[in-house]
């Protein structure tokens, strides 16, 4: 039986995307090795520290400190908070967003292409422009330094709004809703049965981006919150630097450990993730 001949231009593709895996992969590798080492080996070599063991490598050099020390500051309570936060307003803003995007997409009112509009005029201003009104907005509630101050903003966004819109426009067909209304189902369970399950790639795609952009979030908890215990791993991470000295060691264990819940989560949910930004590329 003979074997398979292997292509030039497989070979060619497979090398490219090797070469483009290290590539992306090198900045993380190195992160980590960095994040092992002291302050003072931080800057002796490009990857690992120099000495007498194997390869020439000084194996005895690399520690954990620097997670020892890091915990020992209480940085443990700021990954709760950013766990606490980005898992709130993705679940909150998923499933408002969902909400009001079926009402827009298969219930007829009076005013509904306004309120289309109007969502989608939202999407065009910089969410930069609305720190000051939602601060006055805040103040005026008594929400500043309170994590639902953080959160409540987050909770109708209005680019969730528009995708999952377009996404029960394009998943949910008239005729099934229209069946299950005639069988006596109420509004809610049309919308717990049938739209979310027919969306579901979207919606894991969107706790994802939403996820992300919370754990990622800086300048609003910055302006938000002044409590310290409050504050999530964004911002304790820009605490580790100092105007005078700041230990790199320390600050890329911080960063090691605020990327893993994020890498785990994507691992999780790439399938969803990536059928969920396929699925408006292709109708039916």
């Amino acid at each position: 039986m003979s074997r398979p001949s292997i292509k030039p231009k497989s070979v060619l593709t497979h090398t490219v995307l090797i070469l483009l895996a290290i590539i992306v992969l090198t900045p993380f590798v190195w992160m980590f090795i960095a994040s092992l080492k002291t302050q003072e080996d931080f800057f002796s070599g490009l990857f690992l520290p120099a000495g007498d063991g194997f390869l020439g490598i000084g194996w005895d050099k690399l520690t954990l400190d620097n997670y020892r020390n890091l915990f020992d500051k209480g940085f443990e309570n700021a990954l709760i908070n950013s766990l606490f936060y980005s898992s709130a307003s993705a679940l909150f803003a998923t499933f408002t967003a969902c909400a009001a995007g079926y009402v827009l997409a298969k219930h007829r009112f009076r005013g509904r292409e306004l309120v289309t509009l109007v969502v989608l005029g939202a999407l065009i201003i910089p969410p930069t422009l609305l720190i000051a009104p939602s601060y006055e907005l805040l103040f005026k509630l008594d929400l500043l330094d309170t994590r639902w101050g953080l959160l409540l903003p987050t909770l109708a966004p209005a680019f969730g709004v528009f995708l999952f819109r377009q996404a029960v426009k394009q998943s949910v067909p008239d005729e099934l809703i229209e069946a299950a209304r005639i069988d006596g189902c109420s509004e809610f369970g049309i919308f717990f049965m049938i739209v979310l399950p027919l969306v579901r790639p979207m919606i894991g795609a969107f706790m994802l981006i939403t996820f992300l952009g919370m754990w990622n979030n800086f300048v609003s908890p910055q302006i938000i919150l002044q409590t310290e215990s409050k504050q999530p791993l964004s911002v304790a991470i820009a605490q580790l630097r100092g105007v005078y000295r700041t230990d790199y060691g320390l600050l890329m264990a911080a960063t090691v450990v605020s990327i893993t819940p994020v890498a785990a989560l994507f691992l999780l949910l790439q399938k969803q993730f990536i059928s969920g930004l396929t699925s408006g590329a292709v109708k039916g």
